[in-house]
């Protein structure tokens, strides 16, 4: 069995604005980088066997603040990156509303099928995530393992672990810097 330490990245100035990230790719502003730093205090003195991070730089450098730390060389695995949410990336949600309304509709009845324009389905999401998650659990198999990466690829894990449709990923997102543990049985997620 492997234990994964699900990490989301610290806040960036787009977390405060309210605006879609998706994958592109913004730094962490100061109060990410702090949320790092105590992060990485919080985490001192736990063992880990590797840590692993999402290649866009909000999460690559949360990643980065905590590997120092622990003295981990980082693993970085572009399948970790945030859902692409094409042509909503940057805008808020009044905004999108907005300009998107029927889309938007859609979406909210069906995340799981439904994709921005130009961007990834919660499926699509989830199944990389899972496949990523699968891999290194195999790479790792007693191991203890830090992914930090991103809310709704993270949130797609949580749902999988708690046997819930990659839909209801939409409510599991989690906060800035925050923690979650899940341990990985036999190909399968599960909460601890």
């Amino acid at each position: 069995m492997t234990r994964f330490a699900l990490v989301r990245h610290g806040q960036t100035d787009w977390n405060l604005a309210g605006r879609y990230q998706g994958q592109t790719d913004q730094p962490l502003n100061a109060a990410g980088l702090e949320q790092a730093r105590q992060l990485a205090d919080h985490l001192n003195g736990r063992r880990f066997d590797a840590i692993y991070a999402s290649s866009l730089q909000r999460a690559r450098a949360t990643a980065e603040v905590i590997a120092r730390r622990l003295g981990l060389a980082l693993n970085i695995d572009p399948r970790l990156k945030e859902v692409n949410l094409g042509e909503w990336e940057g805008l808020t949600v009044p905004e999108i509303k907005a300009r998107y309304a029927d889309t938007w509709e859609a979406r909210q009845t069906d995340p799981e099928h439904i994709p921005p324009p130009g961007g990834e389905t919660v499926v699509e999401v989830g199944e990389r995530m899972v496949q990523a998650a699968d891999e290194i659990a195999q790479r790792w198999p007693d191991g203890h393992v830090l992914v930090v990466a991103h809310g709704m690829a993270l949130a797609t894990l949580l749902a999988k672990a708690k046997h819930l449709p990659f839909a209801e990923a939409l409510r599991l997102i989690p906060d800035n810097a925050q923690l979650t543990e899940i341990e990985w049985r036999d190909g399968q997620p599960h909460t601890t």
